[in-house]
């Protein structure tokens, strides 16, 4: 089985030579290597595809002790990553989610969906997935929060996904889940935030459209980026036309970010992320 040793910290010269040199004296085999420094920050980042028997907290413990202080060390095996689903109305993240699900393509078990509509409830249900209906009607901001996390607290999951979950989400309820809440919107970030994004794009005349997939944080649709995608579009296509290329390019997006965030390929550096794939 292979496993993955994931490091950042600030740089000096010799990190390499000195984690490749620790992972040799413990007769482990290094596959696949990858490293790269912020030079603006000296921050170094590498990640590493190892095989062989190992104690980790022995390799953790030789690890620290010769890297620089506040060095961050995680081993990861690519377990499959449990993680839930939340939607509101809108199906095409979430069905496309789900048939990768249903044939091992993402790296995750899908413990549950939650939304606060009862539009997608029959689709989860097909895939025997867990459906939770939360509803917002009535409620305070504050009080719904409670009631999803109240609904996410049993299935502790490692990651939770916003399949085109169209609410706000407070400071408070990230916290709760600090780079652990996956995001995709329905632009090519910074342009067009906010409602009928395609609307927008088509009475200026843009051509190309394109999603975003991103960490959440304290901030509206400013996370750490992911991974974006693009098409090209013409003045021959209404918004109709736009949303529906649009729906098709957010929905690959996701699960391509979701897949490299499951399989250890990213770090997050501040307000952005450090990818290897």
């Amino acid at each position: 089985m292979a496993h993955f040793l994931l490091i950042q910290c600030p740089d000096e010269p010799g990190l390499v030579y000195k984690i490749t040199g620790v992972l040799f004296r413990h007769g482990l085999n290094i596959l696949r290597n990858g490293e790269f420094v912020e030079r603006e920050n000296s921050r170094f980042f590498m990640r590493t595809e190892f095989a062989g028997d190992f104690d980790p907290a022995q390799l953790l413990a030789e690890l620290t002790e010769l890297l620089p202080p506040g060095a961050s060390i995680r081993f990861s095996d690519n377990h499959p990553k449990d993680i839930v689903l939340m939607a509101t109305k809108e199906h095409h993240c979430l069905s496309e989610l789900l048939v990768r699900h249903a044939y091992g393509e993402l790296n995750a078990r899908v413990l549950a969906v939650i939304s606060n509509h009862e539009e997608l409830g029959d689709l989860a249900r097909r895939f025997d997935i867990p459906f939770h209906f939360v509803s917002h009607q009535g409620l305070t901001r504050e009080a719904h929060e409670a009631a999803v996390l109240a609904t996410l607290a049993p299935y502790r999951p490692e990651f939770v996904v916003l399949a085109k979950y169209m609410r706000i989400l407070s400071s408070e309820f990230v916290a709760h889940y600090p780079n652990r809440l996956i995001n995709i919107h329905h632009s090519f970030l910074p342009a067009f935030v906010g409602a009928n994004p395609y609307a927008q794009a088509y009475e200026r005349g843009v051509k190309i459209i394109g999603a975003t997939a991103h960490f959440v944080n304290e901030q509206l649709d400013q996370g750490p980026i992911i991974l974006q995608s693009v098409i090209p579009i013409d003045h021959t296509q209404s918004a109709r036309d736009m949303a529906q290329a649009g729906r098709d390019v957010e929905k690959i997006v996701l699960a391509r970010s979701l897949k490299l965030v499951f399989d250890g390929h990213v770090f997050v550096n501040r307000n952005k992320t450090v990818i290897f794939d």
